[in-house]
């Protein structure tokens, strides 16, 4: 079958890299979006998937528009596709685009549908707090993510962060894209239960920034959950200062406010929160690398009561 592929992140490689070396399945274009301005340098980098696509052989097409764009029109219609597939493409399709499968365009979103439709949904999941999610094949419609369910795997998410369910999710999306197309006249299409639905924003760097007035579980959650951008941050004498890696503790007796260091060993050191504390592993100071508290106090010295915060 003939597959046109549509994703733009890292987390769309695991699916195209099934597709491409799957003996009954021919990708012969994939669509991403532009290289964008990278570093401090803001050189033009290129999409992780335009990365693998050139590398596996595939042709590559990168449109500025999607819309009335009709050299995209002329290369879908010339290869006459089965299906396409859209993972993480990032923009909405319009409607011809959309319609211009033989079969049916199909989604890849991660997460378990109605729950946490739109652009970054792994990371609302593990920041909100749930215990599971997983991957959904869909029929696309002209909706946001509202489209019949085809499959659905769900993962529990334990203590990871973004990035690490991210990599799980993308192997399970993987696994079940594939499942989908060879099974697809075989699948019932669910529709969605639109009252259960819930909505996953765009991040924005202000989500990242700490409320030390929140419960150590939130901050713990907010620091694997905006992973790697726009990471969990606060501030330290005027400093910026993100945190990647923390534990919640309980029972710790303390008359400090909220934010302020209560404890320092050589592996760590401990902050109030509104409700229990927060022990801090990992972090990373403005201008330096990421790195683990004990290098950091190697070098730096900390004072109980400093509070961190703007």
């Amino acid at each position: 079958m003939k597959v046109i592929y549509m994703g733009t992140p890292g987390i769309a490689i695991k699916p195209l890299e099934r597709l491409v070396n799957h003996p009954e399945i021919n990708i012969p274009l994939v669509i991403c979006q532009p290289d964008k301005p990278k570093g401090r340098g803001k050189k033009l980098a290129p999409p992780p998937v335009k990365e693998f696509a050139e590398k596996a052989g595939v042709e590559v097409y990168q449109p500025l528009t999607l819309k009335n764009n009709n050299e995209l029109v002329q290369k879908i219609s010339h290869i006459e596709p089965d299906f396409l597939v859209v993972v993480a493409y990032g923009r909405i399709l319009p409607n011809n685009i959309l319609n211009s499968a033989k079969y049916a365009p199909i989604n890849v979103h991660f997460s378990l549908l109605p729950k946490y439709r739109g652009a970054a949904p792994v990371n609302w999941a593990v920041v909100n707090g749930e215990e599971h999610t997983g991957v959904t094949t869909m029929l696309m419609s002209e909706g946001l993510d509202e489209g019949d369910i085809l499959l659905q795997k769900s993962v529990e998410i334990d203590l990871k962060n973004s990035i690490e369910l991210s990599e799980e999710l993308s192997e399970l999306g993987a696994e079940l894209i594939v499942k989908t197309l060879i099974n697809f006249e075989h699948i019932q299409p669910r529709p969605q239960n639109h009252r259960l639905s819930s909505y996953a924003p765009v991040i924005k760097k202000k989500d990242g920034l700490i409320d030390w007035s929140e419960s150590a579980s939130q901050i713990e959650r907010q620091i694997r959950g905006f992973q790697p951008w726009p990471s969990a941050f606060s501030y330290i004498n005027g400093k910026m200062i993100k945190l990647f890696k923390a534990e919640v503790v309980q029972n710790i007796e303390s008359s400090h406010e909220a934010g302020a260091i209560i404890e320092i060993n050589k592996e760590s050191f401990t902050v109030k929160c509104g409700k229990d504390c927060l022990r801090i592993l990992e972090l990373q100071m403005e201008g330096k690398k990421r790195t683990t508290v004990k290098n950091f106090l190697s070098g730096n010295k900390l004072e109980k009561g400093i509070r961190l915060g703007q």
